[in-house]
């Protein structure tokens, strides 16, 4: 069993910012990641785009509004203000001058900045089209250099602990549940330990492989939301799941993200004809919002009946070209694409969950002792539809107003004892991984054919009832098999595909990436 001050679930931009900012207070911090190293752990890596700073002629009131039309009206304004207001110089702070992440210049020095969809003006800072790598291993390294933080490798959180259910003394109940920390299977030895904490911080992601075609890594998997549906924390705007316009389409290769700073970038959509089709959909054309655009491909597809369309770049300067995007470009050269002479295919993915754990401005969830920041936590920031480049940025400030808020307020709350406690009782039977991967692709289909671009009542009703039955049958072996982080994984996406389906089932009417049919 461990102790410590503030655990922290997840590795990524929003973890790592967390974890550095608590630990420079002074607080006894552990960070849990599931891979070796924290910039391998995390979506944030995988990011391709940039990050939002502040160009030539912008303001907060300018970003402010982007988001708030990107969002079709519906976002948070306070959490539009603290984005707009403290994201550029948390950014400018954090990233630029403790981290030294390399963001790309022009020739005199300036910043590179680039324009996005849906954005007014160029603001967007970048590391070619590595933007996400190159800011975890920034904050990676400052984590792991940090005395104040105890990394802990290789790590799956089991679920949270919860005081009235996971301690030993019952009577408990009769008082406001709280979280105590968390029970962590340590995969390399398949041993699960406590970790109690003064507070906990999920920061583990988002939810994209609950679906058919997605951007995600495999462990955006609904970890970090399961467990907090779980725990009885309030979740909210799950139905608003953006899916990206543009994966690479090819049906061998799995999708992979092609970037929006491509189309930033005067890249434009096609059909098979080499003819743009954006500016009938929307005024800003190939720009107009992602819902707009991937709405516009699956429509132009479902026309035609093709499988795919086109994004084609090849206008612009050869050289420019690989020089801007040498990880798209590398990728693209493996499957015989040239994409600075060819058009390339493309179809939507499920790429981002604008919903989440409900939390205020300092991440604070309706648990005591529990908070989450990135894109486990739905601020509400992004509304119906995210804005291009929001994502990091949102992560990074609240993670840091989540841990500065913990600093400040932690000590009047007292260690729980990790002896007061249940331990965790280990089960046996081995779990088959063709059974474990059957479960899996009956959720991706279901959630991809019937919840996915467009929903209808009846597709949604009929997802219910086939999750409901697979979530009953993963339950019941959940509770008799040997413990493994693909059976960890199984459970949370099944619990995450059912929480999606019943919040796009409540709301009726069609906003931003929610998009119904009847």
């Amino acid at each position: 069993m461990e102790q410590c001050d503030l655990l922290i679930i997840g590795s990524g931009v929003a973890g790592c910012a967390a974890a550095l900012t608590a630990a420079d207070a002074g607080l006894d911090v552990v960070l849990l990641t599931n891979a070796k190293a924290p910039e391998r752990g995390s979506n944030t890596s995988w990011a391709q785009g940039g990050i939002i700073y502040t160009g030539p002629g912008d303001s907060p009131e300018l970003l402010a509004k982007d988001i708030q039309v990107a969002g079709d009206g519906i976002c948070h304004e306070a959490a539009v203000r603290q984005l707009a207001g403290r994201g550029p110089k948390l950014v400018e702070d954090i990233l630029i001058g403790r981290c030294k992440v390399p963001f790309d210049r022009d020739g005199n020095g300036s910043f590179d900045l680039t324009e996005e969809g849906a954005h007014s003006v160029p603001r967007i800072l970048h590391v070619s089209d590595h933007t996400g790598e190159a800011i975890a291993k920034g904050l990676g390294q400052a984590v792991e250099s940090h005395p104040g933080i105890r990394l802990v490798p290789h790590a799956t959180a089991v679920d949270l602990v919860l005081s009235g259910y996971a301690t030993r003394d019952c009577r408990d109940l009769y008082e406001e549940p709280q979280c105590l920390g968390a029970y962590v299977l340590h995969t390399e030895t398949g041993g699960v330990h406590v970790y109690t904490a003064r507070e906990t911080i999920l920061a583990t992601g988002g939810v994209g492989q609950i679906f058919l075609h997605t951007t995600n890594p495999r462990r955006s998997r609904g970890d970090g939301l399961a467990m907090a549906y779980r725990a009885g924390a309030r979740v909210i705007n799950l139905e608003y799941v953006q899916f990206h316009p543009t994966a690479f389409y090819h049906r061998l290769a799995p999708r992979f993200l092609l970037s929006e700073a491509l189309r930033g970038e005067g890249a434009r959509l096609v059909d098979e004809e080499g003819r743009p089709f954006m500016q009938r959909y929307h005024e800003q054309g190939d720009l107009a919002p992602r819902d707009v655009v991937a709405r516009a491909i699956h429509e132009e597809m479902l026309q035609t009946g093709d499988v795919c369309k086109y994004l084609d770049i090849s206008h612009k300067d050869a050289d420019w070209i690989v020089e801007r995007f040498p990880l798209i470009n590398d990728y693209l050269q493996r499957w015989d694409i040239d994409m600075t002479s060819d058009p390339v295919p493309v179809v939507p993915a499920a790429h981002y969950s604008c919903g989440g754990v409900a939390v205020d401005m300092q991440g604070r969830t309706s648990v005591k002792g529990l908070r989450a920041a990135g894109e486990v936590a739905c601020t509400g920031l992004h509304g119906a539809n995210r804005l291009a480049s929001t994502s990091l940025l949102e992560g990074l400030v609240w993670g840091v107003g989540a841990a500065a808020d913990v600093a400040a307020s932690v000590s009047a709350r007292p260690r729980p004892d990790p002896d007061d406690v249940v331990p965790w009782t280990l089960e046996s039977e081995e779990t088959d991984p063709a059974l474990i991967q059957q479960d899996w692709m009956t959720i991706r289909q279901t959630m991809w054919n019937y919840v996915g671009l467009v929903r209808s009542r009846r597709n949604m009703e009929r997802a219910l009832r086939i999750l409901r039955g697979l979530q009953f049958d993963v339950e019941a072996f959940y509770r008799r098999a040997q413990l493994t982080d693909e059976l960890i994984g199984l459970r949370n996406g099944a619990q995450t595909a059912l929480a999606v389906v019943h919040a796009a089932l409540r709301n009726k009417m069609s906003r931003g990436c929610h998009f119904r049919k009847n």
